[in-house]
């Protein structure tokens, strides 16, 4: 790979490792969702969801279709983000585990 390309894979992560975005893309992997959805799952304001599915949707996370006067977002490859997710999990195990073994050596000592 070249810079460039190592570039874009960091934007994605990049992207994809704020909380409010996360959870936007977790809500994405059941179904086509409009920004009016996502308002009232997340329970956040309007401006901010659209300001983070815009950044979603340029760096073509997620794409959108027009329903009338809604915007409806998608994602682009649910499967990539499905085996992420999995990924995202077995870290959450991992640290769980890694502090589980801490504690139990401190009460040992």
């Amino acid at each position: 790979m070249n810079y460039h390309e190592y570039k874009m894979i960091a934007q994605f992560f990049k992207a994809l490792s704020h909380p409010t975005r996360f959870m936007i893309v977790n809500e994405l992997l059941n179904k086509k969702r409009c920004v009016n959805d996502i308002e009232e799952l997340l329970e956040l304001k309007q401006p901010n969801i659209s300001q983070h599915l815009n950044l979603l949707r340029l760096l073509n996370i997620v794409d959108f279709m027009q329903d009338g006067n809604k915007k409806c977002y998608f994602l682009n490859n649910p499967k990539l983000i499905k085996d992420l997710l999995i990924v995202v999990k077995n870290i959450k195990i991992t640290q769980a585990e890694t502090a589980n073994n801490n504690e139990i050596k401190k009460t040992l000592k």
